[in-house]
């Protein structure tokens, strides 16, 4: 390179005939993705071997009967055997369901093994841990029943495709772009605002969620992508961060779900948010309180779905009453405003309310996550962001 800026000449020479192959067999290789990209439709289908498939099935169908029968054992037992049981028991089952495609089953009974690992460590804590073996027994008992039969109901059609369900996902089913396009799970041309991003570690999985809520400006929809790192792959999984742009996202995936649906894309364009856009933020909260507690509960009873529901609320006002944050909306519902327990300490912002500039008012929004607290058997809202007409401030981090 030296020599060619100093001007010295250089013989031109035939390309060698290793090289000239290799660049013929790149240019054909771009040219038939090329051609396949304008003709979709010529595209040959993946051959499915069914053969293969309908083992698989029979394979998590002799799971499920495994993990039936051991949840009825502890059940009979009762829950307080928890803490006269090794924790390596359970710990074993999950291997074993995860040698029999189920993965959703096999998280389980890792967090069951995770509570009475708790409970032998901490007897002081034994009775929460109990309740949240039992929690998850439910959960579970609730899945092996619908698992079976929609495992069964797969093998009779001979249907081996993704289906519109959560269940495919909770049986072990790794769901592609291309399923969801098959299903028509996605959108085009949209434009979503962060309202929220954190980060939690899931012990029985053992990786890191970092987890990111949008706000479609468009529909007024809120959806959550994650993004897990297994603490074993930490350096080979590229970290989230907040994002304080609005993303336009050309396709966006949406995977099969109720409420705050998990969400996907490959490529986006950030730009700044207009003030324009900012100011029509709020708009997009629930109707009222009433609204948003209807869905919640449906989503609570459904033991397959997460015991929250992420809301945005429109606001009338926020005061305390007897000590606790208590927001109201225009229409007079109200709803007390408090830490899940189960977020952990690190993620404590319901005090930060009133620590927002100026205060929250009538036309404001606030974000959260709506749950049941057992310890007064009421719903509560825990404050993750408060949206107004000139920005979004966010409560955690």
């Amino acid at each position: 390179m030296l020599e060619q800026l100093s001007g010295k000449p250089f013989a031109e020479a035939d390309i060698p005939q290793d090289l000239a192959e290799k660049r013929a067999k790149q240019a054909a290789r771009a040219a038939k993705k090329a051609e396949a990209a304008q003709n979709p439709a010529e595209k040959k289908p993946a051959r499915t071997n069914t053969a293969a498939l309908a083992k698989r099935l029979n394979r998590q169908l002799e799971g499920l009967d495994m993990a039936e029968q051991m949840v009825e054992d502890l059940l009979n037992a009762g829950v307080g055997s928890l803490a006269g049981t090794s924790a390596k028991t359970y710990e074993q089952l999950a291997k074993e369901l995860g040698n029999h495609y189920l993965t959703g089953p096999q998280t389980t009974f890792s967090r069951i093994a995770l509570a009475v690992h708790n409970s032998q460590e901490s007897p002081d804590q034994a009775k929460r841990s109990y309740d949240e073996a039992l929690r998850v027994l439910i959960a579970l008992r609730s899945t092996i029943k619908k698992g079976r039969a929609f495992l069964r109901q797969k093998l009779e059609a001979g249907a081996f495709s993704a289906e519109d369900t959560i269940l495919f996902e909770a049986m072990g089913g790794v769901w592609k772009l291309e399923d969801l396009v098959a299903i028509g799970a996605c959108r085009e041309n949209v434009r979503l605002i962060q309202l929220s991003f954190d980060v939690s570690y899931d012990a029985a999985r053992r990786e890191y969620v970092e987890r990111g809520f949008w706000l479609d400006i468009d529909t007024g929809h809120v959806d959550q992508t994650w993004n897990l790192r297994p603490v074993k792959a930490l350096k080979y999984v590229k970290g989230e961060d907040s994002c304080f742009s609005l993303l336009e996202i050309p396709t966006l995936y949406i995977y099969p779900g109720e409420g705050c649906r998990r969400i996907r894309w490959e490529s986006s364009v950030p730009r700044p948010l207009t003030q324009e856009e900012q100011s029509g933020l709020p708009a997009l909260a629930q109707s009222d309180l009433a609204t948003a507690v209807k869905v919640a509960k449906n989503q609570i009873k459904n033991t397959l779905l997460p015991k929250f529901l992420p809301v945005l609320l429109p606001v009338g006002q926020v005061g305390m009453i007897n000590g606790s944050f208590v927001l109201e909306d225009p229409v007079g519902g109200r709803i007390v405003l408090r830490d899940r327990p189960e977020d952990g300490a690190d993620h404590a912002s319901a005090a930060r309310v009133a620590a927002v500039p100026g205060g929250l008012h009538r036309g404001d929004a606030l974000f959260g996550l709506m749950f049941y607290d057992k310890k007064d058997r009421s719903l509560c809202l825990h404050p993750y962001s408060a949206v107004t007409r000139s920005r979004i401030i966010r409560l955690q981090y």
